[in-house]
């Protein structure tokens, strides 16, 4: 009887450090996923600022533009022509500025660049995040069938926690290093 105990037990301590593993890889998994979950919204705050940057500019740019234009139309008495052909001029290197102003990134092209590179990164941390969710899902399921296996004696339920649990490493790989090769949801 004391041989049918001992290989029991150590079945069980197998399953355990099992368990144990699993319980290690489902710690990372959440927490690179609440990490890639906070970059996310990090980024789309980032995006939404650039875009409304963007924005305030375009409305910027297009008052001047009008003014420029409605200022050409009235421009008939000759003591007046050379003072609105400066403001004039003045007016279209301001909207040249916010159209293009690579030395400080605020233009309208540099802003939308920026935005977008935002919007991309954030997509990435999206992807990352719904992997390491399953990722988290399929480590919580493996310790539960693995922790039946314990309970019910069926070594077979341990042996599919396990199964579950590479399941789980795979879509914790794929988060990490391809997370736009596919999408479940």
């Amino acid at each position: 009887m004391s041989g049918a105990h001992g290989h029991a037990e150590g079945g069980s301590k197998k399953i355990a450090l099992l368990i144990s593993i699993l319980a290690l890889f489902l710690a990372i998994s959440e927490t690179l996923g609440k990490a890639s979950q906070t970059d996310a919204l990090s980024y789309n705050v980032q995006a939404s600022n650039l875009w409304s940057f963007f924005q305030a500019k375009t409305i910027r740019q297009t008052m001047l533009r009008t003014a420029n234009e409605a200022s050409a139309l009235g421009a008939t008495a000759p003591d007046k022509t050379e003072a609105l052909g400066k403001q004039q001029a003045a007016w279209a290197a301001t909207i040249a500025r916010w159209e293009s102003e690579p030395e400080t990134q605020e233009g309208r092209r540099e802003l939308s660049r920026r935005a977008l590179e935002a919007e991309g990164k954030r997509d990435l941390a999206l992807a990352r995040y719904h992997h390491y969710e399953i990722a988290s899902a399929s480590f919580q399921i493996a310790i539960v069938v693995a922790s039946a296996s314990v309970i019910t004696g069926v070594a077979l339920l341990a042996t599919g926690g396990a199964a579950i649990g590479v399941l789980g490493l795979a879509f914790t790989g794929v988060g990490l290093f391809a997370p736009n090769a596919f999408h479940l949801f």
